[in-house]
């Protein structure tokens, strides 16, 4: 799950025995539960609301429009011959 191994599971409930106590680690243990499965529950309800969202919206499909119909005009000769009779600055 988080890439531990036996021996590394077995020093951290030492050291969870060390600090909390025999008598306080149950609680702890029962309290960690309650968090870890209230966290899954908020989150599996977000997932259900959101896949639901999906679902409501329906699918819109591309307009299609018809092609555009464009005149093209060829340039004259006079405004052709205009690129080069720019006054120089």
């Amino acid at each position: 799950m988080f890439g531990l191994g036996p021996m590394e599971i077995i020093v951290i409930l030492v050291v969870a025995l060390v600090i909390f106590g025999p008598k306080k680690l149950p609680e702890l243990g029962k309290s960690l539960g309650q968090g870890i499965r209230e966290f899954r529950r908020g989150t599996s309800g977000l997932k259900e609301e959101l896949e639901s969202s999906f679902k409501d919206e329906p699918v819109h499909e591309p307009v299609r429009t018809q092609p555009i119909e464009r005149t093209v005009i060829a340039p004259t000769p006079e405004l052709a011959g205009n690129e080069d009779k720019r006054p120089q600055a």
